[in-house]
């Protein structure tokens, strides 16, 4: 049996497909990856990540931090809010670079996060900016950490109906390799149905080690044919609150379903019963 070299910097290479890391290592292979997805594709993307810290999220700004070399070469700030909503204030004002045609780049992908009652206090900011929509190059996935048992937090949370409130699609991870596959998900689905994607976070997917398959062309992302409104889905200039809202309704989650459907990730992968699977 032959042992391959391993070093610590492979988790931060895109040249290695099979390593070694933690959730939150895979929140930064994750944007890393999108960011030469982008590249391969002819698009010249920058990344920011923002947000607050707070269990199970509360050692990603450190893991950020340590791959402040890794991010800067790939073009992506990592900015810690003040506190959660102006952080996810922040990451809503990066869909709007592309809005005057003066960015210097052709979009750029966010992540914001925060654990439960962060995501609270930000909910009229998700709110405004799911309907507001997502750049067509860009997209955003808003990292939500919850602490089911409260184990270090005031109060238990799952904050997953916050976003079904504000008709965010959520993705919930089973593990690190997912953290990976549905951010990847995760921003395609963002551009294409114009909304933002949540991400549910908790100290078994977020806070484990795995080894994990982080190829660049390990997922093939499937665009379906979808019957755009006029002016399509993703942000733009208008002051039509209505329309904003009918969007959402009429065409934005049908768009982010149809998305679902296309790359098959809301499947039954293990069942029970008398026939298990």
């Amino acid at each position: 049996m032959t042992l391959h070299d391993v070093a610590l910097d492979d988790k931060f290479d895109l040249g290695k497909e099979r390593i070694f890391l933690s959730g939150a290592q895979a929140v930064i292979r994750m944007l890393l990856m999108q960011r030469e997805r982008d590249r391969r594709a002819g698009l010249n993307t920058a990344g920011f990540v923002s947000g607050y810290r707070g269990s199970p999220l509360g050692g990603l700004d450190m893991q950020l931090w340590r791959a402040k070399k890794q991010l800067a070469q790939s073009d992506i700030v990592f900015q810690p809010g003040l506190n959660e909503e102006l952080a996810a204030t922040a990451c809503w004002g990066t869909q709007q670079a592309e809005l005057l045609g003066e960015g210097t780049h052709d979009g750029v992908f966010s992540v914001w996060y925060g654990k439960g009652p962060g995501v609270d206090r930000s909910g009229d900011v998700f709110r405004h900016a799911n309907l507001a929509g997502s750049s067509k190059h860009g997209g955003v996935l808003a990292l939500m950490g919850d602490d089911h048992m409260a184990e270090s937090s005031t109060n238990a949370h799952a904050t997953e109906f916050l976003f079904v409130d504000t008709m965010v699609p959520i993705l919930n991870p089973a593990g690190v390799q997912e953290i990976i596959d549905y951010g990847l998900y995760g921003f395609a689905m963002s551009r294409f149905a114009g909304t933002w994607a949540a991400i549910k976070c908790v100290k078994d997917n977020i806070e484990s080690t795995a080894s994990v398959d982080a190829s660049l062309e390990r997922l093939k992302i499937v665009v379906p044919p979808f019957d755009m409104p006029p002016g399509g889905l993703n942000i733009r200039h208008e002051i039509d609150m209505l329309g904003q809202e009918e969007r959402l309704h009429e065409y934005k989650r049908n768009a982010a379903s149809a998305f679902i459907h296309a790359n098959g990730l809301n499947r039954i992968v293990y069942s029970g019963g008398r026939n298990p699977k």
